[in-house]
Parts: C-alpha cells; sequence; structure tokens
C-alpha cells in the first residue's frame, strides 16, 4: 500500500506547500534561504534532481551512472541543472554505502522476528541510492527517490537539521495548505478556525459549508509510526496521542455550532455535520471497524483521509462533494472503507493548486505527454 501513492501528486506538493503557500505564524526555520541551506540547492532544482535520478534508474535497470552526464545527449539536462550541482546534492541526500547501509539496517531492526521487518524503518527512505554494489549507484527500491523529495521526505531531512522547530514550521504550511485544497470546493465557503470565549480557544482548522453539509476539518501533520505499522501493544494509545484530539476537536466544534454559540452564528444549523481529519502521510485502515473503538467517540461522523485523497476529493465535476460523503456515511460498509473508495466511477477536473506546483520544476509536463526527465533518462 505503501508505494501507491501519485508521483506527480507527491512532488507537485513539494512546490504547492513548502514554496507557494503562506503561513499563519512566524517561521522559524523556513525562512527566505533555507533551501540553500537544508538541501544545498533551491528547492526546484532538488526535486528536479530526484526526478532525473528516478526517471534514469527506471530506464536502466535501477542504476545511475555519474558519467553519464558526460555523454552525448546530456546537454539538455545540464542546461536546467547544472552536472555538479546534480552529483553533490545526489552525494548530500540520495547516496550512502554498503557500510553505512548495513549499519542503519541494523540500527533501525526494532524486533527480532524478520517477518515483521518489512513493516518497521527502511535506511533506504533516508538515502535510496547505494555505491559498492557494481559500477554506478544502485537503486534497489526505485519508487523511493521521488519519495525522497516529497513533502515528507523533506520533513525527515528537515527534521533531522533542526529539530522540532522545522516540524512545527511545515505543520503551519500543512494547514494552510489544507485552506487552500478546500478552497478548490465549487459553491462551498471555507471558513479558517473560529475564536471563541473569554479564554480565546479554538474551533477545527476549517469550517466548510455546503449546500448539502457542514464539513469540519481538523489538520493533523502527522504520521504512521513504526508502532501502528507493526500493530503492536502500543499501537492503541498511539493512535489516540496522534490522532484522539481531532475527534475531540470535532466533535466539540460540532456542539458549538448545534448550540447556536454566537462566535460560530455564521454557520448554518439546518444540515448534517461530518467531520474530516487531514493527514500528511496515509493510515492505511484507520476507518476500519477495528480501529474506531481505539478512538474518542463522535456525536458526528468522522473520517480520516491523506492529503492525497483530499487534492482528488476536491476535484470531483460530476456530483457535489458533500452528496457523495452523505452516500458514503449511510453505508454502513463503505464508511469504514479509505475515502478514495467514494471516488470510483466520478470524474475529476485537474487541480490548481497541484499544477502551479508542477509548473515550477524544470522537468515539468512537455507537450509529448512525457516530462524531460524520462526523455533524457531513456536518451543517458
Amino acid at each position: 500500500m505503501i508505494y501507491q501513492e501519485s508521483v506527480f501528486q507527491e512532488l507537485a506538493r513539494a512546490a504547492a506547500m513548502l514554496a507557494q503557500t503562506t503561513g499563519t505564524r512566524e517561521a522559524r526555520c523556513l525562512r527566505p534561504g533555507w533551501e540553500e541551506e537544508l538541501l544545498g540547492t533551491s528547492l526546484s532544482h532538488y526535486v528536479g534532481i530526484a526526478q532525473l535520478l528516478w526517471a534514469m534508474a527506471i530506464n536502466r535497470g535501477g542504476r545511475f551512472d555519474p558519467d553519464s552526464l558526460k555523454a552525448p545527449g546530456a546537454e539538455r539536462i545540464r542546461a536546467e541543472i547544472p552536472a555538479t550541482t546534480i552529483l553533490s546534492v545526489a552525494e548530500k541526500h540520495f547516496v550512502t554505502d554498503v557500510t553505512a547501509f548495513r549499519q542503519a539496517n541494523e540500527r533501525a531492526q526494532m524486533t527480532t522476528d524478520p517477518l515483521l521487518r518489512r513493516y518497521e524503518y527502511n535506511p533506504l527512505r533516508t538515502t535510496p541510492l547505494v555505491k559498492g554494489y557494481g559500477p554506478g549507484l544502485l537503486a534497489p527500491v526505485s519508487q523511493l527517490i521521488p519519495a525522497k523529495a516529497s513533502p515528507l521526505g523533506i520533513y525527515y531531512t528537515g527534521v533531522a537539521r533542526f529539530g522540532n522547530a522545522f516540524a512545527q514550521d511545515l505543520g503551519d504550511l500543512f494547514e494552510a495548505y489544507v485552506g487552500r485544497q478546500l478552497r478548490l470546493l465549487p459553491d462551498a465557503t471555507v471558513r479558517p478556525e473560529i475564536v471563541y470565549g473569554q479564554n480565546q480557544a479554538l474551533s477545527v482548522d476549517w469550517i466548510v459549508v455546503t449546500e448539502e453539509l457542514v464539513l469540519l476539518v481538523e489538520v493533523k501533520s502527522v504520521r504512521p509510526t513504526a508502532h501502528l505499522r507493526l500493530a503492536n501493544e502500543r499501537r492503541g494509545d498511539e493512535l489516540k496521542r496522534m490522532l484522539g484530539h481531532a475527534y475531540e476537536q470535532i466533535d466539540h466544534t460540532a456542539a458549538l455550532i448545534a448550540s447556536g454559540r454566537r462566535e460560530f452564528a455564521g454557520v448554518p444549523t439546518d444540515r448534517p455535520v461530518h467531520g474530516l481529519i487531514v493527514t500528511m502521510e496515509p493510515f492505511h485502515i484507520v476507518n476500519a471497524p477495528m480501529q474506531r473503538p481505539l478512538l474518542p467517540a463522535t456525536t458526528v461522523p468522522v473520517t480520516v483521509c491523506s492529503i492525497g485523497e483530499l487534492e482528488n476529493l476536491v476535484t470531483i465535476t460530476d456530483a457535489p462533494v458533500g452528496r457523495i460523503l452523505l452516500e458514503r456515511a449511510a453505508d454502513p460498509r463503505r464508511s469504514t472503507y479509505a475515502l478514495r473508495e467514494a471516488f470510483s466511477g466520478h470524474t475529476h477536473a485537474s487541480n490548481a493548486v497541484l499544477d502551479a506546483g508542477w509548473a515550477s520544476y524544470p522537468w515539468r509536463r512537455a507537450a509529448d505527454g512525457k516530462t524531460s526527465s524520462e526523455t533524457a533518462g531513456a536518451a543517458l
């Protein structure tokens, strides 16, 4: 499941969120110049390098030969990004050697059961290219190359360099980015969090009003830990720690709206209320019946979805999103599936926010339907 995410969305989201979204708080790390300090180049070039390495790996049996940048046909690549930049960024962020990989792999093992190793941390997520296994660089899992340049990959790189301050900055941008996606919904009113009471308490992050329903959206820039992936004895506590407050926040906001509290007077009370928790990374089977009892009970239906699912939800063109959510919630079985299941059979428009992010990259899609990196990767 973990590799079944759209590379276009993952990479386009990096620029759309990190370069084209404005947060609500003053950043401590994501200030002008952060890209060069952290990545060694611009964000556009960093993502472009990841695309290039990936394209060359899938066109050459999982290998990248640094010398190929000197070969005939490589001028087109070097005209976009200097070869010295490609190689220095690759060496710093994408490459490890045999000894370092084995050491990292041994440190990552949390259990002694080899059958459970697949659910633990994979060091190739940090360095997807390995030198020392034949000529050039080997990509054992080529899908992890573009993942390194996704917001999640950059999150781990940033936290390793700057610590929790980077995570907080990115979390603020992620919340604002979810708002940008929600505003793509046609015929919907999107309101940011509402401040209420003497203590200046806050509602959910976003309130979306459609003709069919009121959608309360809480944003959580969290990702499943190894305990969740392993489904060990700490699974329930970890799930509550990461998502429990979001359920409570949605239910409390729904009660405030229903009570007619003054600060929420602009939110209608004549239609159903649903909750949506948006996470940065998919929490697989989180809506399943076996998971729901581990989380706080609510008086309104609540669904957890990934940002990728939200990016697809807001582009549905052949039916109102409110109706789709109502029909899904009314089905006892389908309401426990991943949200993306409800998109089956529907038509979608292009996502303007993602398109703008993608357009900022050197290897943006060409008129022939292939990216420049795909063409160059095949040639080299």
